[in-house]
């Protein structure tokens, strides 16, 4: 065929698109006045989750299983968007890796709303201001973010989906490397950048922010002053990329949750997060860890936090693979909770990838 001809074609699928996407916007409006009259959740991390795997699988090619996944998730957070204007609150301001996510997840789309501090987000959530929260949990070299811990032992709100972000540290400035005198950061930035530090910048002064974008704004003030935040920290806050890439290992990764206040239906491949205590006494953590062994649960994470109640006293946090509502995961968690003193789920949702 001649380049016309193959034009001409190409011109029809885009018209027989464009047709097919309006046809599927009108059955998400007629989905939004459903879940409204029987007071459904809009958001269905799980049920989105279901359809990405279903067309993922169908996929025979050209377009990659990447290419594909893009087009979803667009599709899938315009779709969202028509339902119910979600408001969403996480950790800010504007242009930290927690508001990126929180593009990436429910789109610009949504009323995105930055708060000051993680125990901002959970209140915010809890007091119904706003229908979900973005916070960071887990660094893949640092380990555990332990104040969103913390704050699950006492909160009542659930964790709905979970988000995974390679995370790149930049060193912003206005001006060049040789004249910063102070460099504003995260810690868990600063540790992440450690050894960059010691060899490039050893004597400035290293102070600690909320956040890297605040770090970014404060830079932005000073003459001499640097930012250790990412390249939309740069862009926004006026500031030059000076020295990219300064994290000490590659493969940084962080884990974020959303937060609400119901629990996620079934995907097929999810993560349930619990968190209980157990009365001090030789073997007893080996017993409360049994059930899962007995009915082949996969257990990714344990993590143990001080109650700050009693010296002494822990919590645990435990990740495992499964729902909390199939029939293994629902033996193990009625068993454990027959040995343990105290035992919370904190959510079943999407295994993030």
């Amino acid at each position: 065929m001649d380049l016309n001809s193959l034009r001409r074609q190409i011109d029809d699928i885009d018209s027989k698109l464009v047709k097919l996407l309006n046809e599927r916007a009108s059955k998400v409006l007629e989905v939004a006045r459903v879940k409204k009259r029987d007071k459904v959740d809009y958001y269905s991390p799980g049920r989105e989750r279901n359809l990405m795997e279903r067309l993922i699988k169908e996929n025979k090619g050209p377009l990659s299983r990447e290419t594909l996944s893009e087009i979803i998730q667009l599709i899938l957070r315009t779709s969202l968007s028509l339902e119910k204007k979600l408001k969403v609150v996480y950790l800010g301001p504007p242009a930290t890796f927690t508001h990126l996510v929180a593009i990436e997840h429910f789109s610009k789309k949504a009323d995105l709303v930055p708060a000051k501090s993680i125990r901002e987000v959970f209140a915010v959530v809890e007091k119904k201001q706003a229908d979900f929260g973005v916070v960071p949990v887990e660094n893949s070299t640092e380990g555990v973010v332990n104040y969103t811990l913390d704050m699950f032992v006492d909160s009542d709100l659930k964790i709905c989906a979970e988000m995974v972000l390679e995370i790149s540290h930049h060193l912003l400035s206005k001006g060049s490397l040789k004249e910063i005198k102070k460099v504003y950061s995260h810690p868990q930035s600063f540790a992440q950048c450690r050894g960059w530090l010691e060899e490039n910048l050893p004597q400035v002064r290293l102070l600690e922010t909320q956040s890297n974008a605040e770090a970014a704004q404060l830079a932005a003030k000073e003459a001499q002053a640097g930012a250790i935040a990412s390249e939309a920290a740069a862009s926004l806050y006026g500031l030059k990329t000076i020295a990219p890439h300064i994290e000490d290992l590659s493969g940084n990764y962080t884990r974020f949750l959303v937060i609400g206040r119901g629990y996620s239906e079934r995907s097929g491949q999810d993560k349930t997060s619990i968190l209980f205590s157990i009365k001090d006494r030789v073997g007893a953590l080996y017993d409360m860890l049994s059930p899962f062994r007995t009915h082949k649960i996969n257990l990714t994470k344990i993590e143990s936090r001080p109650t700050r109640k009693k010296a002494w006293e822990y919590v645990f946090f435990l990740d495992f693979l499964g729902h909390k509502d199939d029939e293994n995961e629902r033996k193990a968690l009625a068993e454990l909770e027959e040995k343990c003193f105290f035992l919370k789920i904190l959510g079943s949702y999407p295994k993030g990838e």
